[in-house]
C-alpha cells in the first residue's frame, strides 16, 4: 500500500502557441482553470523525507537568492530589477515574530526561586550540583522545571539540569526546554553543545522553531563560525520554516561579517519586497558592512533607505555611521552626522566621541578637534578609558600640547582611568613632535617609577626624539631598557634607528646606533656597510636589497629605502643614493613619482624623505637633460610636489626642497596657488639645463 504524501503544489501549464504542429492536449483545461491543486501519492522512501513546500517552490537559498562564490562582489547597491506587481516574488521571511510561551502561575514560585539560588550558589561541579538536586522541593513538573532552568545562570549548571530532567523522563521534552538551554549555552559560547542539542531535536522529531534557529545562528556568529551560521540558515529554509525578522537580521550580520556584500543586499531587498520593515539593528549591520569596505556610495544608499522607510537612527546607528565615515575618509560628513545627532535630542556616549575624535585626529582637523574638546568639557559628556587614550592620540596627531597635558593630568587624578602604556606613548609622541626632549625623558623615568612598561611604539617615539636632538648615549640607554622590558623591535623601530644613523655626525655615534640596530636586524647593518663600500657592485647591492625588502612589511619598505638614501647623502655617497633610488623605483616603492600630461610633467616627492627627494630631483633633471640633448618634445610646464604638511609642528619637505633648488639655482619657484608646489616654464628650464647640466644636476 502506497504511503500518501499529501502536499498541494502550485502547477501552471504554459502552452506555447507558436508551434501549430504540436497537439494542444490541455486547451480545454487551460482555458477553464489554468491553475489546479493536485495531491500526489508515491511510495518512494526518498520522497517521504522531503518537504517540497520551499525546496521545490523557492529552491535552496544558496542556488537562487545567493550568487555563486566566484561571482564578483559589489561595493554598492546593484541596479534594481523590475518585478511584475501582479506576480510578486514569494516572501522570504515571516513578518510576525514568534510569540514566546506564557508561563503559568505557580504558587510555589518563591520556594522554587530560593532553590534555584541554592543551585546557583553551589560548587560548579557535577557531583555537588546533583547532590543539591536531591532536595528538589516537590515532584518536578514541566512548569517547575522550566522555572528552575530559566533561573540557572552558569551555562554548565543549566546543561546539567537539562540532562537531569531528561533522565527523569517525567514529561515529554518540548522545544521550549531546548531553547532555554541553548540560550544559556550561547552565553558561554558553547556552539558544539548547541549543535548537539539541535541534532538531537531533529533525531527525536522535536520541532525547531524560529527561536531555536535564531539561537543557533547567533551563537555561531559569536563564535566566529560564520559558515555554520549559513548552514543552519539554509537548513531552516529547506524545512519549510520561514525566518522571522530577528533571525533574518542575524543572518544579514553573518553575511556582512563574511564580506559577502552582494548576498546581504540581495537578502535585504528580498526581505523589504516581502513587506519587512528593517529596524535600526538591521540598518546598523548594513552601515558597518559598507563602512568596513570603505564604500561611501553604499553608506549613502543605507541612509536613503532609512529615510524612505521612515526609520529614525538611534545612538547605535549613529555610532556605526560615524565609524563608517571614518573608514571611508569623510570627516565633513561625520561632522554633519554628529550635528544631526545632537539636533535629534540624543546624547553622545563614549563610543560616539571616540569615533569622532579618531576622525578629527586622522584628518588633522585641529579647529574641529578643539571645539569638540571644549564642548565635551562644557557639557560634561561621559568619558571612559578608551576615549581618554583616543583624545590623547588625536592631540598627538594634531599637535595640541596644552590640551594633551590637561587630559593626561585628568587621567592621573581619575580612579578608574589611570594612564597606561598607550597614554604615555601618546604623550611621548607629542613631546617628540615639538622636540621637548626634557619632558619626554621625564615621562620615561616616571614610567619606571609607576610601573608602566614602555611598548614598542613608545620606544620608537622616544628614540626618534633623542636622535633628532643628537643625544645618542641616552638613546642607547632607552633602547637597552626597552629590550630588557620585553619590547621586540619591529620594522618601524628599525626604520627609526636607520633614520638616526643618517643624522649622526661622528663615526663613534654612528657605531653606537648600529650596535643597537645589530640586535634588531643584523642584515640591515651588513647592508649599510655594503653601500658604504664604493667598490661594491650594483648587482650585489641589488640582490641583498631585494632580499631585505621582501622580508619587510609593506608599510616599512619605502621608509627603509628613504633612510638608506639619507645615509648615503649624509656620507656624500651621492652616486650610491641614485642607485638606491633606482632600485626602489624598480621594485615599486615609489609609484606615482613621475606624472606626465600633454601640458605638464611633474615630480611628486611627498612620500620621500629629504635626502630621497633631493636625489629624485637631481635624477629628474638628469633625465630632462638627456631629453633636451635628443631634441625631444617638452610640455609647457614643469612642477614638483612636496606637500605643505598638515601637522601643527610639521616642517615638511617644502623648506629643505626649496633650499636645494636654490643651491642648484634651478628655475623652480613656489606656486602662488598651492603651498608645497614648485613650478617652472619650459623656456626657463631649457635655459637652465643648457647652462648647468650635467655638472650640477647629477653631482650637486
Amino acid at each position: 500500500m502506497a504511503a500518501a504524501l499529501s502536499t498541494p503544489l502550485d502547477v501552471h501549464f504554459a502552452i506555447p502557441q507558436s508551434d501549430p504542429k504540436r497537439p494542444n492536449l490541455f486547451t480545454k483545461t487551460a482555458k477553464q482553470n489554468p491553475r489546479r491543486k493536485f495531491t500526489i501519492s508515491c511510495n518512494s522512501p526518498e520522497s517521504l523525507k522531503r518537504n517540497p513546500s520551499l525546496s521545490e517552490q523557492l529552491h535552496p537559498l544558496s542556488t537562487t537568492t545567493l550568487p555563486k562564490n566566484d561571482q564578483p562582489r559589489l561595493l554598492s547597491k546593484p541596479k534594481s530589477t523590475w518585478v511584475n506587481p501582479t506576480k510578486p516574488k514569494r516572501s522570504v521571511l515571516s513578518l510576525q515574530r514568534q510569540t514566546r510561551s506564557p508561563y503559568a502561575y505557580n504558587p510555589k514560585v518563591r520556594e522554587l526561586k530560593l532553590f534555584a539560588k541554592k543551585l546557583n550558589d553551589c560548587e560548579n561541579n557535577e557531583a555537588a550540583f546533583l547532590s543539591v538536586l536531591e532536595d528538589f522541593p516537590q515532584q518536578p513538573t514541566k512548569e517547575n522545571a522550566l522555572l528552575i532552568l530559566n533561573s540557572l545562570k552558569p551555562w554548565q549548571k543549566a546543561h546539567l539540569f537539562f540532562n537531569w530532567i531528561k533522565t527523569k523522563n517525567l514529561f515529554p521534552m518540548e522545544t521550549i526546554f531546548y531553547n532555554v538551554t541553548m540560550k544559556s549555552l550561547r552565553f558561554g559560547r558553547q556552539f558544539e553543545l548547541i549543535e548537539e542539542l539541535a541534532n538531537e531535536m531533529v533525531s527525536n522529531e522535536i520541532p525547531l522553531d524560529n527561536i531555536t534557529y535564531s539561537t543557533i545562528i547567533t551563537c555561531a556568529k559569536r563564535c566566529n563560525l560564520f559558515d555554520k551560521a549559513v548552514e543552519w540558515f539554509e537548513r531552516m529554509y529547506k524545512t519549510g520554516l520561514m525566518p522571522d525578522e530577528v533571525t533574518y537580521s542575524a543572518i544579514l550580520d553573518v553575511y556582512a561579517k563574511l564580506g559577502k556584500i552582494e548576498e546581504v543586499i540581495s537578502l535585504y531587498e528580498r526581505g523589504v519586497a516581502s513587506g519587512w520593515k528593517p529596524d535600526s539593528i538591521a540598518f546598523s549591520v548594513l552601515v558597518k558592512m559598507f563602512g568596513q569596505a570603505g564604500d561611501y556610495d553604499g553608506i549613502r544608499y543605507v541612509l536613503q533607505e532609512m529615510k524612505s522607510l521612515g526609520v529614525q537612527p538611534n545612538l547605535v546607528v549613529y555610532n556605526t555611521l560615524l565609524e563608517a565615515m571614518g573608514k571611508a575618509g569623510k570627516p565633513g560628513l561625520a561632522r554633519s552626522l554628529f550635528e544631526e545627532l545632537l539636533e535629534s535630542g540624543l546624547t553622545p556616549n563614549e563610543k560616539t566621541l571616540t569615533a569622532l575624535a579618531k576622525i578629527y585626529g586622522k584628518a588633522r582637523w585641529a579647529k574641529d578637534a578643539l571645539e569638540l574638546w571644549k564642548e565635551m568639557k562644557a557639557k560634561k559628556w561621559p568619558m571612559d578609558f578608551i576615549l581618554y587614550n583616543t583624545l590623547l592620540t588625536m592631540c598627538a596627531d594634531i599637535g595640541l600640547v596644552d590640551e594633551a597635558e590637561q587630559l593626561f593630568a585628568d587621567m592621573k587624578q581619575s580612579e578608574r582611568c589611570r594612564p597606561d602604556s598607550w597614554s604615555y606613548t601618546a604623550m611621548l609622541k607629542i613631546y617628540g613632535s615639538v622636540g621637548n626632549v626634557g619632558k619626554a625623558m621625564e615621562l620615561f623615568e616616571e614610567m619606571s617609577v609607576v610601573g608602566v612598561e614602555l611598548n614598542v611604539m613608545g620606544s620608537t617615539c622616544l628614540i626618534q626624539c633623542l636622535g633628532k636632538a643628537r643625544r645618542i648615549d641616552e638613546l642607547v640607554r632607552v633602547y637597552s631598557v626597552s629590550v630588557e622590558q620585553g619590547v621586540k623591535p619591529d620594522d618601524k623601530l628599525c626604520v627609526c634607528l636607520l633614520s638616526v644613523v643618517s643624522l649622526c655626525e661622528s663615526r663613534e655615534d654612528m657605531d653606537k646606533v648600529l650596535t643597537c640596530l645589530q640586535q634588531a636586524n643584523s642584515r640591515l647593518v651588513s647592508f649599510v656597510k655594503l653601500i658604504e663600500d664604493e667598490n661594491g657592485s650594483i648587482e650585489s647591492i641589488k640582490q641583498v636589497f631585494k632580499g631585505i625588502i621582501s622580508d619587510t612589511k609593506d608599510d616599512a619598505r619605502r621608509p627603509f629605502c628613504n633612510c638608506l638614501i639619507d645615509i648615503c647623502r649624509s656620507k656624500n655617497l651621492h652616486g650610491r643614493a641614485h642607485d638606491l633610488l633606482y632600485l626602489g623605483t624598480l621594485y615599486g616603492l615609489y609609484p606615482g613619482l613621475h606624472n606626465k600630461t600633454v601640458d605638464e610633467w611633474s615630480l611628486d616627492v611627498r612620500s620621500l624623505s629629504v635626502g630621497a627627494a633631493q636625489t629624485a630631483l637631481e635624477s629628474w633633471m638628469g633625465t630632462l637633460a638627456k631629453i633636451v640633448e635628443h631634441e625631444e618634445a617638452l610640455p609647457e610646464l614643469f612642477s614638483a610636489q612636496t606637500g605643505a604638511g598638515t601637522h601643527k609642528f610639521s616642517q615638511g619637505l617644502s623648506n629643505s626642497f626649496a633650499s636645494h633648488l636654490k643651491k642648484l639655482a634651478a628655475p623652480f619657484r613656489q606656486s602662488e596657488e598651492k603651498a608645497g608646489r614648485f613650478v617652472a616654464t619650459r623656456e626657463e628650464l631649457l635655459l637652465w639645463l643648457q647652462s648647468n647640466v650635467p655638472s650640477s644636476a647629477v653631482t650637486a
